[in-house]
């Protein structure tokens, strides 16, 4: 397929300023125990071919799964038909440089998911499920995993001719307790469809679903007798996962340049930041240092190049609390002078015009120390764990946040379970109460395969390497 792109960019040469080809072969496969029965088995498998050009600074696009020479030129055909159907720009925003992709890159898989039996996967999912059962107040506990594979060519009329191969895998679990009018859960290992990582299906044998399932029933059960969560202004721990959360909703997607540029409107919208807050913005405190990380090993937004050709690479964001940096495409960093794009396109398959999406944003650690170290340096306050639900305006700017669990904090000591927590801010604010990070050692990495955008709406898998951290002045409630 890699020739025969380069064959169809050879004969778009000179019909058009610009085009580029992905030929995309994609599976995704996902299982699903509820309540001790299979609840579903959805496998699916879908090949084409997406091809953009772009005519005096207009774009167009068209897609294909007929892959013969014949039904590529229809596609190409068809795409320059658009373009040249759109009005004309007077002073087209140029890309910025890139050198052409070249090569091949795989990310890491040591048990290829698809050549693990069906019976071996529903065995361990319905292990996890029974390990959660036994009290009549859970009202519904569930186990699934997850696989894809995408295996990807691009060329482009700059000459650029790469593929590449991802493999990703990932399981997770969840019980719901319910009593009277109330309802509470607890999921392992996350809140955000379990832990998926660009591995193999040693990747979910290493969560091991079933040593977790007791700890996980309790746990929801347990909160719905647990005293409801104190409100007030307050210092807060918040744990590694929820940071993650925090960090994609309110600087992942505020810094994508499409939405500061006000491209980018029609799904959660656009963002509080501008182009010109690019090395002036406060964001946060000194102890707020936040990076792109395309190259981040065994992370969902890793890649060797992005849906338009660049290179993954880490991108400063925010050094020392100040905004230095934006996610861009070669579009978007033409559009405010950038040098070069962060390599931050990418496409939910062949049949989407790539977007800006964020890679790996990452929270960089600090010397906060342990979970255990941010907490001693509390006298009064909360510790807050696991995602439950959010909200966000659709300019990232103010935001809520519910979680699973919370814990009080005296004396610097975590203390009992609280239920039904709270928190509230304003993105810059909340950030400029950030008081301590934790150390390397603490760092995780979380991931998030549901991060929506566009029109029609696309969904991108990334992760975010993050530590617990602390937070001052910090609105709590009880939902």
């Amino acid at each position: 397929m890699l020739d025969a792109l380069v064959d169809l960019m050879d004969a778009a040469g000179g019909r058009c300023a610009y085009a580029d080809a992905r030929w995309v072969d994609h599976s995704h496969e996902a299982l699903t125990v509820v309540d001790g029965a299979i609840e579903s088995v959805d496998i699916v498998d879908e090949e084409g071919v997406g091809v953009r050009v772009r005519v005096d600074g207009a774009w167009s696009f068209a897609a294909t799964q007929t892959l013969s020479r014949e039904g590529l030129q229809e596609a190409l055909a068809r795409a320059l038909a658009l373009a040249e159907a759109e009005p004309r720009r007077p002073a087209p925003t140029p890309l910025a440089p890139v050198a052409p992709a070249r090569g091949s890159w795989r990310s890491p898989c040591a048990i290829d998911p698809f050549g693990v039996a069906l019976e071996e996967k529903l065995a361990l999912l319905l292990a996890a499920d029974e390990a959660m059962a036994g009290d009549p107040r859970l009202g519904r506990r569930g186990a699934f995993c997850v696989a894809e594979r995408a295996v990807k060519a691009f060329a482009s009329t700059e000459g650029a001719a790469c593929e590449q191969s991802v493999v990703e895998c990932g399981a997770g679990m969840v019980a719901v307790a319910v009593a009277d009018d109330d309802l509470q859960l607890r999921s392992y290992p996350s809140g955000h469809g379990g832990d998926v990582a660009q591995a193999g299906w040693e990747h979910v044998v290493g969560l091991d679903l079933p040593a977790h399932g007791a700890e996980v029933a309790d746990e929801a059960v347990a909160l719905l007798t647990a005293p409801p969560c104190p409100e007030g202004t307050m210092t807060v721990v918040i744990d590694s996962e929820q940071v993650a959360l925090q960090l994609h909703e309110s600087i992942g997607h505020a810094l994508e340049l499409d939405r500061m540029l006000g491209y980018e409107a029609a799904y959660a919208g656009t963002s509080f930041v501008r182009p010109e807050d690019l090395g002036a913005l406060r964001y946060g405190s000194d102890a707020l240092n936040v990076t792109a990380d395309a190259v981040l090993p065994g992370a969902l937004g890793t890649y060797g190049w992005d849906d338009e050709g660049v290179a993954g690479q880490r991108t400063a964001l925010v050094v020392e609390g100040r905004l230095v940096g934006a996610l861009s495409s070669r579009e978007t960093a033409g559009a405010v002078g950038l040098e070069a794009s962060s390599g931050a396109m990418r496409a939910d398959g062949f049949a989407r015009q790539p977007l800006v999406r964020m890679p790996n944003v990452s929270l960089e650690p600090g010397d906060g120390g342990t979970l255990a170290d941010l907490v001693a340096g509390v006298d009064d306050g909360l510790y807050l764990q696991t995602n439950r639900s959010w909200s966000i305006d659709d300019r990232r700017l103010q935001f809520q946040f519910t979680t699973q669990l919370a814990r009080e904090i005296k004396g610097g000591e975590l203390g009992g379970l609280r239920r039904n927590a709270l928190y509230a801010g304003h993105t810059p604010r909340f950030w400029s109460g950030l008081d301590a990070v934790g150390s390397p050692s603490a760092q995780q990495v979380h991931s998030f395969t549901k991060c929506g955008k566009g029109e029609p709406g696309q969904f991108a898998h990334v992760s975010h390497a993050t530590p617990p951290a602390r937070f001052r002045d910090v609105d709590v409630r009880a939902r």
